[in-house]
C-alpha cells in the first residue's frame, strides 16, 4: 500500500477508468463497487492530480472578460431641477406658524447635565443652532417623572390624561367556592 492510503490495484483501476473518459464521480462509484471502498469523488480528483493524470480540457476557464464601464459625463455645473407628475392633484396645506414649546410659567435654571443632581428636572433647554449648549430646567421634580409639574404638563397630551384607564385587575363573577 502507497503512503496515500490507496491501494496500487486502486491507483491502476483509476488509471483505467480515467482512460476510457469517465467522471470522476462513476470513477469513484466504480472503484467502490469493485474494491468494496468507500472513495469519494473529491478523493478520486485528488489521487488522479497526484499521479498527475490529467483531462485535456481540464485547464482552468478563463476569467471573463470584463468590459470598462462607461464614465458619466458629470459636470460641475448645477442641472435644472426635473418636474414629477403625480397622477392625482396635489393636496394644498396652509402654512402654519411654528410653536415654541417652552414653558413660560417657570424661569429654567440651565444646569448642565454634570450639574444636574438626582431629583432636578431634565427638560432640556437649548442645542436649536449649531453650537448652542444644551441646558436643564434643573428644578425640583415631580414625584414619578424626570420633569417638573410644569414641564410634565407640557410634554403630555391633556386629552389623554384626563380619559380614565381601564383596570387591569382580573373580575370574578359568580359565588365564592
Amino acid at each position: 500500500m502507497e503512503l496515500t492510503g490507496w491501494a496500487p490495484e486502486h491507483s491502476d483501476a483509476l488509471r483505467e477508468y480515467f482512460a476510457q473518459g469517465m467522471s470522476f464521480a462513476k470513477i469513484a462509484n466504480a472503484i467502490n463497487a469493485r474494491f468494496n471502498t468507500d472513495y469519494t469523488r473529491s478523493a478520486a480528483i485528488g489521487r488522479a492530480r497526484r499521479l498527475g493524470l490529467t483531462m485535456p480540457d481540464s485547464s482552468p476557464p478563463a476569467p471573463p472578460r470584463l468590459t470598462p464601464v462607461p464614465q458619466l459625463n458629470r459636470s460641475s455645473e448645477p442641472r435644472e431641477p426635473r418636474s414629477i407628475e403625480f397622477p392625482w392633484p396635489m393636496p394644498m396645506f396652509e402654512k402654519a406658524p411654528p410653536v415654541k414649546l417652552r414653558c413660560v410659567e417657570i424661569e429654567p435654571r440651565h444646569l448642565s447635565l454634570v450639574e444636574l443632581e438626582h431629583g432636578d428636572c431634565r427638560y432640556p433647554y437649548g442645542g436649536d443652532s449649531d453650537g448652542e449648549p444644551i441646558t436643564f430646567c434643573g428644578h425640583r421634580r415631580r414625584p414619578g417623572s424626570s420633569y417638573c409639574t410644569p414641564h410634565f404638563h407640557l410634554s403630555r397630551n391633556p386629552e389623554l390624561e384626563t380619559a380614565s384607564s381601564p383596570s387591569v385587575a382580573p373580575l370574578h363573577l359568580g359565588e365564592p367556592a
